[in-house]
């Protein structure tokens, strides 16, 4: 005789704090045990939780009835995690009534791309999208983002969708977890989603240089994908178009991570893709990060197009299709960009917060007032354009700089990525550039007991009064972000982290001299507040 299932709650699940899982509107954890103080909250059964919730979630925007099925999609990067929290989100999503379509190894934009797609071949349109992901972070990290038509979802669905989390992991019971996986196991369908995503990328160049069949014929562009999830660019969407693609590196999907952080803002990443393009003569390089949705490029002499220089090389392309349109970026754009998108290109540059999400919202805002614009893109190689849906996606980014050199090879201009190089000739760029994080200490007897955030918002209050005393500084006449202040030919601007007890400082000058003369003003302020390290400060303006 068998025994009778058990209704108990289950005994050995660990208790998780679900609101500490959000990093705004992403979800993030720790999935991979074996580094100190680093504890595994992100396990199989919150994982299958959070996907459970997100389909209540779903079901409820999309008000959908019991009689239409509702369908999810799910994707993830190369973490060595992804299988098995693949799994567990797909066992959440069946057991809350939903269809599961496994994209296996994908990028983050195709995930959203899936929500929009219609060939009933592949499943699409689906109704919800989940990639597996922690974007750069260690290998023993991992995270999620979640899709609809609409977009990507905010912060406030995401506390929504771990709150629900909680209680449905607090109800799991053992008979409950056992069904969700026969479920899953009986239902769960798989396809290779990517080739529609690469086809359609491969089409939107084709389409820019004049419906040519190899419009890269010709170009040799190296790949560096960091060994993450963009190895697919070289083989499904350069070579197709024409380009040879010898010397490109890093392909094969590993989570260990071995050769670089897949990172366009890491300076080791940076410098693998520019040796690769000088080593191999290529007229181009391309480097992604891990999961797609930020890209960077070089050009054939070694020089860089990211930060600000890719912003300015976008804003260039975007401004030739869009005359006058509005730039939006983070806060941490230089003074010398703003010039080159107002004065050489004729565009306006709207310098708001940092957040990839925040930039493209305030560039969905700024049209629906009616304010034109085209492009919102991050310091960070986050860049999204209206054309695409505003979605960040590098890859997509990477088709517009290769549509320039397609169209201008059509037109007969040569000179291989010239082009791109000529299109940034004007900006200014400062000799002195660096970000200094000044940590608060949450455990110091100065915050009384209260938020890190308050004591951050006390500090930038001090440091904007104690520039109005100054007749060397002059404060941003508009600005978004924290304190942001023009002097001695340069700038700083201190603010609060999105996430962290930080106050990360940018400073930006024509010298080290007057990089040191800002940094003294703020060292000056701050230095009346105890709970708050400044030793970063404390060594830069010493050496």
């Amino acid at each position: 005789m068998s025994a009778a299932p058990t209704t108990s709650v289950v005994p050995s699940l660990d208790k998780v704090d679900f609101l500490k899982l959000q990093n705004g509107s992403d979800i993030r954890g720790v999935s991979v045990a074996g580094v100190e103080g680093e504890p595994v909250n992100l396990t199989e059964p919150v994982a299958e939780a959070i996907a459970a919730a997100f389909s209540g979630w779903l079901v409820e925007k999309k008000k959908a009835d019991a009689s239409g099925h509702l369908r999810v999609s799910i994707g993830h990067d190369s973490r060595i995690s992804a299988q098995v929290l693949q799994d567990a989100i797909s066992r959440g999503i069946v057991s809350a009534g939903l269809d599961v379509v496994q994209y296996g190894l994908a990028s983050t934009p195709a995930m959203f791309n899936s929500t929009l797609t219609e060939d009933d071949a592949f499943l699409c349109p689906v109704d919800g999208s989940i990639m597996i992901t922690a974007s750069h972070l260690p290998y023993n990290r991992n995270g999620f983002k979640f899709f609809t038509n609409a977009g990507g979802l905010g912060k406030a669905d995401i506390k929504d969708i771990l709150e629900r989390a909680a209680d449905i992991y607090n109800n799991f019971t053992t008979e409950i977890l056992m069904t969700s996986k026969e479920q899953a196991h009986a239902s769960i369908k798989r396809v290779d989603y990517m080739s529609i995503y690469t086809s359609d990328l491969v089409k939107a160049v084709r389409k820019a240089a004049g419906n040519t069949e190899k419009p890269l014929e010709g170009f040799h562009i190296v790949v560096d994908a960091g060994n993450g999830a963009g190895g697919f660019f070289a083989a499904k969407v350069l070579e197709p178009l024409g380009a040879v693609t010898a010397g490109s590196q890093f392909l094969e999907p590993d989570g260990m991570f071995p050769n670089h952080i897949p990172n366009p803002e890491d300076k080791t990443a940076m410098k693998a893709i520019t040796q690769a393009v000088l080593h191999n003569k290529a007229d181009l390089g391309i480097i992604f990060d891990t999961d797609v949705d930020r890209s960077a490029a070089v050009d054939s002499t070694g020089h860089e197009f990211n930060r600000n220089r890719l912003i300015a090389l976008m804003s260039a392309i975007v401004l030739e299709e869009h005359p006058g349109t509005t730039i939006v970026t983070d806060s941490v754009t230089s003074d010398g960009l703003t010039t080159f998108i107002e004065k050489k290109l004729g565009g306006k540059h709207h310098r708001f917060k940092r957040g990839y999400k925040n930039v493209i919202d305030e560039a969905i805002r700024l049209n629906s007032i009616g304010e034109e614009s085209h492009l919102a893109i991050e310091t960070s190689g986050h860049g999204a354009l209206k054309e695409n849906h505003w979605l960040d996606d590098g890859a997509f980014l990477m088709v517009k700089i290769l549509n320039k050199l397609a169209s201008a090879r059509a037109s007969g201009v040569g000179g291989g990525s010239k082009v791109l190089t000529d299109l940034v000739q004007g900006l200014k760029e400062p000799a002195v550039a660096v970000e200094l994080r000044l940590k608060i200490n949450q455990n110091h007897p100065e915050l009384k007991g209260g938020s890190f955030r308050d004591y951050g918002e006390a500090v930038l209050k001090h440091l904007e009064n104690s520039v109005e005393s100054d007749p060397n500084l002059q404060k941003a006449p508009v600005n978004y972000e924290g304190v942001r202040v023009s002097g001695f030919g340069g700038w700083f601007l201190l603010r609060l982290s999105l996430h962290d007890p930080v106050l990360p400082l940018n400073i930006e000058a024509p010298s080290k001299e007057d990089a040191v003369k800002l940094g003294l003003h703020v060292l000056a302020a701050v230095n009346e507040f105890p709970a708050l390290d400044t030793s970063a400060l404390d060594k830069f303006v010493q050496a």
